[in-house]
């Protein structure tokens, strides 16, 4: 059973950082384009960061020149290093993506459980 696995969250001061880290486990075969989202309570759930398989990246305009986001390919992992963090960046933090599931290529879309990121004024 594949599942993506997110991990790294916790309360920090503003001003502080977190580096999150989501690994696809399981009977895998790669990822291809990846992201992180968040929701906070009483909110849509958002886009914050994604990545193509060929690493480019696109921010939301709330975490640019704050976040990047990365990936470790040889191991199906993507990664979010978030600097100057705000109160308003509290939520709950989702990594989702394409995820290889066989060796033929057939992939499939993922949720990761997700993350509590606090960050506290």
């Amino acid at each position: 059973q594949v599942k993506l696995v997110e991990s790294g969250g916790g309360l920090v001061q503003a001003g502080g950082s977190l580096r999150l880290s989501c690994a696809a486990s399981g009977s895998v075969f790669g990822i291809n384009a990846m992201a992180w989202y968040r929701q906070a309570p009483g909110k849509q759930r958002e886009l914050v960061a994604a990545i193509s398989s060929g690493g480019s990246s696109d921010y939301a305009d709330s975490v640019k020149g704050r976040f990047t986001i990365s990936r470790d390919n040889a191991k199906n992992s993507v990664f979010l290093q978030m600097n100057s963090l705000k109160p308003e960046d509290t939520a709950v933090y989702y990594c989702n993506g394409v995820v290889v599931t066989t060796t033929f290529g057939d992939d499939e879309y993922f949720w990761g459980q997700g993350t509590q990121v606090t960050v506290s004024s």
